[in-house]
């Protein structure tokens, strides 16, 4: 082990060494380590997908230290288009599930700045937040979202449960893929719920990772890439039963699991066979499927060169739109460094920084405005409120090019 990253050998859910070679991927550095200041050189780690013989698990081959990952963490839960009325609905979906007792308590892991910790409040629950973004859970605090700044573990679920009582909610929304330390996770989950509490997380699901191309959603944070099949096998190791899943947009298709304590009052819903079942027939228990699914991302990759190719002007230059650790991987995939002149983003802390690596300069999108250019639109699952957003850029002869799920000027 190194100080800032190790290789995992063992799968991260159920520990077996039988791990197999499944979609190998350009090395990057981490996705989101914008440089606000002069270029310097950034380490690169191993993105490539392995896959677990045993539970189905996938997972990244190096894994980053979370210090380094989510200490000085800049993302805002609230800069993400519709993930605040996501949160809301996320709410009252899940008190219509599990019901509102008088003295509710909510726990959100990996609670970022208590989007969803502000609408149980408003739901008239006590809340609680977990993030280990130090500056970030002191804001929320501040604005009255009691958060602990530390990692989630069972030794802190210990501590919350004697402090604050059960809980009747707990909830980890695009974090559970994040730990290294799952079993421990998970084991305290399970002491921290109440016997009819209910554990809600979302993650990426891999049959939308693969089937829709959202193969830029691999990045150094995400350390592992869910199935229901090795998720359902991992809680009940770990004395907790997954009940139920939905499907679910966000992220560009993910699942929202519920579970609850093994032997818990609310029946097994059919869904999460029936998932398995999908997830066999698409062949996502065989490391063929995703070196198949490697091919496809080269087409795609040629295919976004030749686009380029056909559509640029040589008096105009090429910006890319977004920054976001999915974009660093979809550069680094596509080969893009030495095509872009620059990246605009409408987050602030993404501009006057310079790109991981490849240290492209990224500005405000009002940038598009200041010199002739196109754009390769890389946050390509937000195409359309992007080009609505400048419409005044297409009326001005400006191109937005996507280059998935393939290739195409929008």
């Amino acid at each position: 082990m190194t100080k800032t990253h190790y290789r995992a050998d063992r799968c991260l859910m159920c520990g077996s060494g039988k791990l197999d070679l499944a979609l190998p991927m350009v090395p990057t550095p981490i996705g989101n380590d914008y440089l606000p200041g002069p270029k310097q050189p950034q380490e690169c780690y191993s993105l490539t997908l392995l896959l677990c013989q045993d539970c189905g698990n996938g997972q990244i081959e190096d894994v980053v230290s979370p210090d380094l990952l989510f200490r000085s963490y800049t993302y805002s839960t609230s800069s993400s288009l519709g993930l605040r009325e996501h949160f809301r609905s996320y709410a009252a979906d899940m008190l219509g599930r599990v019901g509102k007792g008088s003295n509710d308590l909510a726990i959100d892991i990996g609670s970022n700045d208590g989007s969803l910790l502000r609408a149980f409040r408003d739901q008239g629950l006590r809340v609680q937040g977990v993030d280990p973004a130090i500056e970030i859970a002191k804001r929320a605090t501040d604005e009255g979202l009691p958060t602990v700044g530390d990692f989630f573990t069972s030794k802190l679920a210990r501590d919350l449960r004697e402090r604050l009582g059960p809980a009747r909610i707990v909830t980890a929304n695009n974090v559970f893929a994040h730990s290294d330390q799952l079993p421990d996770m998970a084991d305290g989950i399970r002491d921290l719920l109440a016997d009819d509490g209910v554990f809600s997380f979302e993650v990426s699901y891999m049959v939308d990772t693969v089937g829709k191309m959202i193969f830029d959603t691999i990045y150094h944070e995400h350390l592992c890439y869910h199935s229901v099949r090795s998720l359902e096998s991992f809680f009940r190791r770990h004395g907790l039963e997954l009940f139920h899943v939905d499907r679910i947009a966000t992220k560009g298709g993910s699942i929202r699991g519920s579970v609850q304590k093994a032997g818990g009052p609310r029946p097994k819903g059919a869904v999460v066979q029936s998932l398995i079942d999908l997830e066999l027939s698409l062949g996502l228990d065989k490391p063929a499927t995703y070196l198949a699914y490697g091919e496809r991302i080269r087409a795609a990759r040629d295919a976004t060169h030749a686009l380029i190719s056909a559509v640029k002007k040589p008096e105009k230059k090429l910006a890319g739109y977004g920054a976001s650790p999915t974009v660093t991987t979809l550069l680094y995939q596509f080969d893009l460094g030495e095509v872009l002149d620059f990246i605009v983003d409408d987050n602030p802390v993404k501009q006057n920084t310079h790109s991981p690596g490849q240290h492209i300069p990224t500005y405000s999108s009002e940038r598009l405005y200041a010199e002739p250019a196109d754009v390769l639109v890389l946050a390509w699952n937000y195409v359309q409120p992007i080009k609505q957003r400048h419409q005044r850029f297409s009326d001005n002869g400006g191109h937005f090019l996507v280059p998935l799920p393939l290739a195409y000027v929008a």
